[in-house]
């Protein structure tokens, strides 16, 4: 039995969103710490005495937010390479996780505003995440055997070397 018409990832699109998705995280990241620390006055991820941009922690969040994503579309690609309904299995794990990151600094010994601060950047990085992988993944996928349409650019018509008579 062939498998014509099942859908399939595109890897290089797949991976494209992943990594486009990478630095929207770390950017989410960053742009969460300066909300929290400049405008709220929560001290997240750093004493209070640290500034705005706080200290070597702002930088190493942001990239693991950015290998959360990378780790996110590797899971993605296999979940839909190996899996009935990859998208379903890829939303429950993601909330699942993000949920984990949520509660899991409620649980640190430190103020009760750095606590939510932390558990509400997580919340938003990780939907950001999920979301953008899922709606790259639904564009990333192909049917088996069927071919790319041609490149729209192309001058069609009468005269053109691309006409069909």
């Amino acid at each position: 039995m062939t498998d014509y018409g099942q859908l399939r990832p595109d890897p290089a699109r797949l991976w494209a969103g992943g990594v486009a998705t990478a630095i929207v995280a770390a950017l989410v990241a960053i742009v969460g710490i300066l909300i929290a620390r400049g405008l709220a006055g929560v001290a997240i991820l750093a004493p209070k005495g640290s500034g705005l941009w706080g200290n070597a922690n702002t930088a190493t969040y942001a990239i693991v937010s950015a290998l959360v994503a990378l780790a996110a579309t590797g899971l993605l690609h296999l979940l839909s390479v190996a899996t009935p309904r990859p998208a379903t299995f890829f939303g429950w794990i993601m909330v699942l996780v993000t949920l984990i990151a949520v509660v899991l600094p409620l649980s640190l010994p430190v103020a009760l505003d750095t606590k939510i601060a932390t558990g509400l950047l997580n919340l938003v990085i990780g939907l950001t995440i999920t979301s953008l992988l899922v709606t790259t993944a639904g564009s990333a996928l192909r049917r088996a055997g069927t071919r790319v349409p041609p490149d729209q650019t192309r001058p069609y018509g009468p005269g053109s070397q691309y006409y069909d008579r």
